[in-house]
């Protein structure tokens, strides 16, 4: 059997296993990526004036994602560990949405790509978020995560067309 076409993850009988990277360069790479959670404007307002009773949640939630990217290894089962030199995340509220979007920046010097660790960022901050006001409002919606940027490493440069960071 003959691996897909593109899809690194499967030897040659087809059965997933981690891809070698042993033979790659270390290169400065860097991922962005984002989603949100939509929410009433209500429970947006209570976040932004600190009244849900769990406490700071872009706080807890912003701790949470960068917990998240450094654990994405022991998550993604195909992933390698990495070593991270860098998890920023922002959470900016947005009345027009009403919601929170979520952005996580990560970078590493590594043999590999840190799209994963950036988007499994994502998704646990706005886990955390839905956690923390699940109480108020069952029905928020967590939307629209993925990879916005990505720089380094033999594919070079990606960005989402029309979502730049």
């Amino acid at each position: 059997m003959t691996e897909p076409a593109g899809l690194t993850h499967f030897d040659a009988d087809g059965a997933a296993h981690m891809v070698d990277v042993s033979g790659k360069p270390v290169t400065d790479r860097v991922a962005v990526a984002r989603g949100s959670v939509v929410m009433t404007a209500q429970t947006l307002a209570l976040i932004t004036e600190g009244r849900a009773k769990k406490g700071d949640v872009l706080g807890v939630a912003r701790l949470a994602g960068i917990m998240a990217a450094k654990k994405t290894a022991d998550l993604i089962p195909l992933c390698h560990p990495l070593p991270i030199t860098k998890v920023a995340l922002t959470l900016t509220p947005d009345p027009a949405l009403p919601g929170v979007v979520v952005e996580a920046t990560v970078k590493t010097g590594g043999q590999t790509g840190v799209e994963m660790e950036a988007l499994t960022a994502v998704s646990v901050a706005c886990l955390t978020i839905y956690d923390m006001v699940k109480a108020v409002e069952k029905s928020m919606q967590i939307e629209g995560i993925r990879l916005v940027l990505k720089d380094g490493g033999k594919s070079g440069r990606y960005e989402a067309p029309g979502d730049q960071p």
